[in-house]
């Protein structure tokens, strides 16, 4: 039996590929790990993405819950805010979430000047491929970029996918999660500079910095990354004794 199940969802454009790094390193530490691709992504280019296929695929992927296997959701970019969603409107669905590098509530100017650079970018000839492979050389490992690139790149799910989750009250769904939160952020993200706000939303939040990484954390620092979600199955590992210790002296 694996110590939890961790399903890991991932950020816009990418796909399950983009977790390949983490899939093996989490694996070693006898845990069950399930990437995704979201509608639009990876194995499902071509679908058309919204909000209700998305959460309906996390939760495939989290399944019914086994006593003593905690499911902890992990989420990255918009594969985060998709996860904040599911947990608050799922309170049994998960035992503990990980939301990373969407420190920034979808909302206003930003939301609005992010939906004009994505139509922008759908005008390219090539609907920005060119663009997304160079940011992608510019600031991460080959390895990392051949991660990315592997599944494919979602060309067609920028106005949809953004549009869906501008649509969402982000601090009011993290106010409504009943489970645990690690927010990890990388420290050079520039999505992260309304943590503090979505930390105080949580009840039960908890924030982590992740030296000289940048947006895409788990692939700019994965070593760091994957002792972050390690630290999270520990904290549910040691909750799930606990709560089995009160039991059984009442």
């Amino acid at each position: 039996m694996p110590r939890a199940r961790v399903v890991l969802v991932h950020g816009i454009r990418t796909s399950a590929t983009m977790w390949r790094g983490q899939v093996l390193r989490l694996e070693r530490h006898d845990l069950e790990v399930v990437p995704v691709d979201l509608p639009g992504h990876g194995a499902r280019l071509g679908e058309p993405f919204t909000l209700a296929d998305a959460l309906d695929t996390i939760g495939d992927a989290l399944g019914d819950p086994v006593p003593g296997v905690p499911r902890l959701l992990v989420g990255l970019s918009l594969g985060g805010y998709l996860s904040i969603e599911f947990a608050a409107r799922h309170p049994r669905g998960l035992e503990g979430l990980v939301a990373a590098s969407c420190g920034t509530r979808p909302r206003g100017p930003g939301l609005h000047g992010y939906l004009r650079l994505a139509d922008a970018i759908g005008r390219l000839p090539d609907q920005g491929r060119a663009l997304n492979d160079r940011m992608a050389r510019l600031f991460l490992s080959p390895a990392a970029v051949d991660d990315i690139i592997a599944g494919g790149v979602a060309l067609d799910v920028m106005r949809p996918a953004i549009g869906a989750v501008g649509e969402l009250d982000l601090e009011a769904s993290i106010a409504a999660i009943e489970v645990p939160i690690w927010f990890v952020n990388g420290r050079y993200d520039h999505f992260r500079f309304e943590e503090r706000r979505m930390l105080r939303a949580a009840a039960d939040g908890r924030l982590v910095h992740i030296e000289g990484a940048t947006h895409l954390v788990s692939l700019a620092r994965p070593e760091e990354f994957t002792a972050a979600v390690l630290g999270a199955v520990a904290e549910l590992e040691l909750r799930e004794v606990r709560r089995r210790s009160a039991a059984a002296n009442r």
